[in-house]
């Protein structure tokens, strides 16, 4: 058998190294051969790569917004682009109503034009459904119908898809995960309307039967049925569970790691959440300081605040505050929270403060409460709170605003969340309302009291990295005379920012804040600061506005939450002052 390949010789010379053809040619001519071939190909390439330019045409003239609404490409760099554009126009064209056109014919001019001629026909603008009235209820027809009657509604047939799909989600979250819907008989009523016979079908309906836990089994389950609202015995919504799914990352003891998944069987329905605990331990500190306005010294002031969450498997919440001044003032205030008692929506939450300024009172403040799950996003309390208040003064002095009192008060509270998946900011909307009645006794006597208070909050997102944040607090104490040490507290980087740390005693007060937000990147924002208060101190028969401007960031470090907020404070009838400028610089960390 004779062998054509192309064989190499090695032959070695007293001065070189030569490679020949087995005939006597040199290798050199068979590379320069080589090299010719390629860039011959190479010319080639280029000189037919040159653009292709599509022409369409039809029977009748075509309107030009039409092809601009299809978003129809008229230059190609190969036929086969051109060839997927045109394969493309024609389902385009249908839901646009042209329903019977067709390619007729496609030309090619010239090396670089080609022309398609179209046969688009009537141009039919909506449909009309003949659907069975026990298979569908009539109330899911008002968001997608144009006209509705007796047995049958019109949609526009541009729409057709979308009001297929709505109906089939709705049929899914009604319990009905295989439902299916589609169009048969279609045929033409006019030249305008066309008809069609709308087929349902449901397929079994399903009812969630389990909850499986995977990942986090001892995750407190009872979170997912009163918190999440996920409960054995409802109606199967696939789209409802993903949702709860979600509400679930905004525990911050817990993370979803994918989405829910749902096994169906003969005579069963099981979902699968697929979660993994975080640690959710909380310490927090600011330092701020500034200068006296009175001795031009700089004053520090901050606070410490631990929070210890879920360590126990339970949701329980173990919270220790504690806050200092340079002018010795201290707040010292514990809370516990223990939710879901017994498996069941109640639970109890107990709370200590204690509140000392310098060498002038001391007041001990105690409650607890029964906590009721109404919801995923609300919750309702009543308990019971006593307030204790010791006058410090070496002297007692008579009519002091600052005496020895003890009151005792039943309250109500109210609490609205709703969250949404944002790492620095993962509540939306926020509604806290606690009345409490009762009483204060002192040396004076008896006298009736109530308080209100009020905290209302939301953010309103622009876009991804643009939000503005509004929060409003409001506090109200009625009484037929007022003493010192019970009018309400505030001032500070959780009040109105540019003022000291509960430096404003106020028998009534409304704080407003609000914030223009800048997303940088997923660990870094900045925000303007304006905030406005109106308060009253029936003790001292004052009533004033205070105003606060500033501007605040925050970074998401691998040590925690680093924010830096500066703003200066001042009243309706002050100038202003750059000593009255406040720093706050807070680092929360979570362990």
């Amino acid at each position: 058998m004779s062998n054509n390949y192309l064989k190499l010789k090695y032959e070695k010379r007293p001065n070189n190294v030569s490679f020949t053809h087995p005939k006597g040619g040199n290798l050199k001519h068979f590379l320069y051969l080589f090299l010719y071939l390629n860039i011959y190909i190479l010319i080639s390439q280029v000189a037919y790569a040159q653009n292709l330019t599509l022409e369409i045409t039809a029977e009748k003239e075509l309107p030009k917004d039409l092809l601009d609404s299809l978003g129809t490409n008229f230059s190609h760099s190969d036929f086969k682009s051109l060839s997927q554009e045109l394969d493309s126009l024609l389902p385009q064209l249908q839901k646009k109503g042209y329903i019977e056109s067709r390619q007729l014919q496609l030309d090619k001019l010239n090396d670089s034009l080609y022309r398609s001629t179209l046969f688009l026909g009537n141009r039919w603008n909506q449909i009309k459904i003949i659907y069975d009235p026990d298979l569908i209820e009539k109330d899911l027809l008002e968001f997608i119908a144009k006209e509705e009657g007796q047995g049958y509604f019109v949609i526009a047939l541009s729409n057709i898809e979308e009001a297929l799909s709505y109906l089939n989600k709705q049929l899914s979250q009604k319990g009905n995960p295989f439902a299916r819907v589609a169009l048969s008989e279609i045929q033409k009523q006019d030249d305008r309307t066309l008809m069609a016979k709308l087929n349902i079908a449901k397929g079994p309906e399903r009812t969630l039967d389990k909850i499986v836990i995977k990942g986090y089994e001892k995750f407190p389950k009872s979170f997912l049925k009163y918190y999440a609202g996920t409960k054995t015995g409802r109606t199967f919504n696939r789209d409802k569970i993903t949702e709860q799914n979600e509400l679930l990352n905004n525990l911050g003891f817990v993370s979803t790691l994918k989405p829910p998944e749902a096994l169906f069987r003969k005579d069963s329905t099981t979902v699968y959440f697929y979660l993994e605990k975080r640690n959710n331990n909380l310490f927090d500190g600011i330092l701020g300081f500034a200068t006296n306005p009175e001795t031009n010294k700089i004053e520090f002031n901050g606070y410490l605040n631990l929070e210890l969450n879920n360590n126990l498997n339970f949701g329980e919440q173990l919270l220790i505050n504690y806050k200092a001044d340079g002018r010795e003032q201290q707040n010292f205030r514990v809370k516990t929270v223990l939710p879901y008692l017994f498996k069941s929506p109640f639970g109890v939450s107990a709370e200590l403060t204690i509140f000392k300024r310098d060498s002038t009172f001391s007041t001990t403040d105690q409650q607890a409460r029964l906590q009721y799950q109404a919801g995923p996003n609300l919750s309702l309390s009543a308990g019971y709170r006593t307030y204790e208040s010791s006058n410090l003064l070496d002297e007692v002095i008579a009519g002091s605003p600052v005496q020895d009192y003890n009151s005792r008060y039943a309250l109500l509270g109210l609490s609205f969340r709703k969250p949404q998946i944002q790492g620095f900011f993962p509540n939306k909307t926020l509604i806290e309302l606690n009345g409490e009645i009762g009483n204060r006794e002192n040396e004076n006597g008896k006298q009736d009291q109530f308080r209100i208070s009020t905290k209302v909050s939301h953010i309103f997102n622009l876009n991804l990295r643009n939000s503005i944040y509004l929060n409003n607090e409001s506090s109200v104490l009625s009484s037929e005379d007022y003493l010192t040490n019970e009018l309400f507290r505030f001032g500070g980087i959780n009040s109105i920012r540019g003022f000291s740390e509960n430096s404003i005693d106020a028998s009534l007060f409304s704080v407003l804040n609000t914030e223009y937000r800048y997303l940088f990147s997923s660990t870094t924002y900045i925000h303007s600061i304006v905030d406005v208060a109106y308060f009253e101190n029936n003790v001292l028969d004052l009533k004033e506005e205070l105003f606060s401007f500033g501007m605040g960031l925050g970074l998401n470090t691998e040590a925690g939450l680093f924010r830096f907020n500066i703003a200066n404070g001042i009243s309706q009838d002050q100038e202003f002052k750059f000593a009255n400028t406040k720093i706050h610089i807070s680092l929360s960390s979570r362990f």
